[in-house]
């Protein structure tokens, strides 16, 4: 005997196949509001807690918003204090001589929009020196690992929200 599919049923199957389209192929955002990291650090500062692989744009005092990143593998990390120093939509990228020596095959530049490129959407360039940056990624899945030369790398969709909330001379602060 075969069993009839009620109307709720099929409203039911329908409503979830409609958020399976919705949702499905999307990344999930890693940024979410809370408490400020610490009170000594004003709004509009980006503070890096490389251990927790999460960064916070104190964006009002008390209140920050908190994003997962993937930061420097280990021997690649820094802290200190850098500045916004360059802002870039679709960014080209050159490797560094550190990452041409253990990838001597990269071209010298992959233009920014190719899948190939590692920088993603946006790049947050940091300085003095230009050396590291916070940038999207073609790599999603490397977010929440120790991963990189360097840079903090972010879901394009966090860099992209992240980029419209930034200014250069934005400090940055690096923690363990």
């Amino acid at each position: 005997m075969t069993r009839r599919h009620t109307p709720i049923d099929l409203r039911f199957a329908a409503a979830m196949s409609l958020l399976f389209i919705v949702f499905a192929g999307r990344p999930v955002l890693a940024r979410e509001l809370v408490e400020a990291p610490d009170a000594r650090y004003l709004p509009g500062t980006i503070v890096i807690r490389t251990a927790e692989r999460r960064l916070y744009f104190v964006n009002a005092p008390g209140t920050a918003i908190r994003y997962q990143i993937a930061v420097g593998k280990a021997g690649k990390q820094w802290r200190g204090v850098k500045y916004v120093e360059e802002l870039q939509v679709d960014p080209a990228w050159s490797p560094p001589a550190s990452v041409k020596r253990d990838n001597p095959r990269l071209p010298d530049v992959i233009p920014g929009g190719s899948p190939r490129n590692p920088m993603g959407a946006r790049v947050i360039g940091l300085g003095p020196g230009g050396e590291y940056a916070i940038h999207g990624t073609n790599m999603p899945n490397t977010i929440g690992t120790f991963a990189s030369y360097g840079c903090f790398r972010m879901h394009n969709e966090d860099v992209v929200d992240l980029y419209q909330r930034v200014r250069m001379g934005t400090p940055v602060v690096v923690l363990p």
